[in-house]
């Protein structure tokens, strides 16, 4: 009795040994789990379980967005687009330019903060961040590049096999795991330490001005920003809407992806977090300025159908000169300028 019980915990232990060898074998890398610091404000970030984040992954995520092998002719990278120091936005451009010099429809939307969001583009295309990485990548008038090609590529790299070997195992790189890669990156984008943050935290304190542009803000007979931009935390509920940008669609946004009707012309709210240096404005870039940005939502709006509730029982003229001055002062506190300098987020 006493062997056959000694037989069955030694045949046991041999099992579990082996089964755990095959586990950490070459196709299970060791990988250092990332924990993302979220600052005070912010919500606790979902991160889904088949792609967590670990220091392996974001560093080849970061290597992947600056490096323009990912394109059709080796010339435009992720990062040429969606640059650093204006949040990832495409700087004074209105429209970014492709690869083959073709300009794109819609202004280059800012990549702050992407972990709290669950559709993205503008027109919401993509259902989430993994597959977003692809879009730019897939599209004619962007980065131009088949997805079989660009694993090609990849494949035949002096350096990048070894690298995606260490993060996902495996001796074949595939366009999921580019989309993994990617995604753990952008996770790490986070901005949460503006002025306005720190006023929060008793670290800075607002003017005169921009405290009063913090109330124009909330105030419903007035900027009634809040409605859409939440005011704290993301600066945006990310649903859809019809702004009144114009009254007749040349681009439909939101109707592109679902088809329907109540859907034309709306477009994905943007946070306002580091607003000052995106410009320009909303989906086709057509303002330039926040003062722009401000007058519309003052005066110009169009009575277009399907216009957002929240835009269209307002009285047009009802902020003053004043308080657009005072409004896009406390805009300006929204600015992360240790966000738009940290060296973990630029080009390797």
């Amino acid at each position: 009795m006493k062997k056959g019980l000694s037989f069955l915990l030694a045949f046991t232990c041999v099992l579990v040994i082996s089964l755990n060898a095959c586990k950490t074998g070459d196709n299970a890398p060791t990988l250092t789990p990332y924990t993302l610091e979220i600052p005070s404000g912010l919500p606790a970030m979902g991160i889904p379980t088949d792609n967590p984040l670990t220091v392996e992954g974001i560093a080849l995520g970061r290597k992947l967005f600056y490096d323009p092998i990912l394109s059709g002719n080796n010339t435009q990278s992720c990062g040429g687009c969606h640059r650093q120091a204006f949040a990832f936005t495409d700087s004074n451009t209105q429209f970014s330019t492709g690869i083959d010099h073709l300009p794109g429809v819609r202004n280059a939307m800012s990549l702050v903060n992407l972990g709290y969001q669950k559709k993205f583009f503008w027109d919401g295309g993509a259902a989430d961040l993994e597959s977003q990485v692809v879009g730019p990548i897939q599209n004619p008038i962007e980065m131009h590049e088949d997805l079989g090609d660009m694993v090609k590529k990849l494949n035949a790299h002096a350096e990048y096999p070894a690298l995606f070997k260490q993060v996902f195992g495996g001796s074949t790189i595939t366009s999921v795991m580019v989309m993994d890669a990617i995604a753990q990156f952008e996770r790490t984008l986070i901005s949460g330490n503006s002025k306005y943050d720190q006023y929060l935290r008793g670290s800075a304190t607002l003017t005169a001005e921009e405290l009063r542009g913090m109330d124009v803000y909330q105030q419903e007979s007035k900027g009634d920003c809040t409605h859409c931009h939440s005011l704290g935390s993301t600066f945006s509920d990310f649903a859809f809407r019809n702004n009144g940008v114009d009254s007749i669609y040349s681009d439909a946004g939101r109707y592109r992806i679902t088809l329907l009707g109540t859907d034309s012309g709306k477009f994905k709210t943007p946070s306002l977090r580091n607003i000052a240096v995106t410009a320009p404005y909303m989906h086709d870039g057509r303002f330039k300025t926040l003062g722009e940005c401000v007058d519309h939502y003052n005066t110009g709006f169009h009575y277009a159908k399907y216009l957002d509730p929240n835009i269209a029982n307002k009285i047009k003229g009802r902020m003053s000169a004043q308080d657009k001055s005072d409004l896009i002062a406390f805009l300006n506190t929204l600015t992360d300028y240790e966000f738009l300098q940290n060296p973990k987020f630029g080009k390797p």
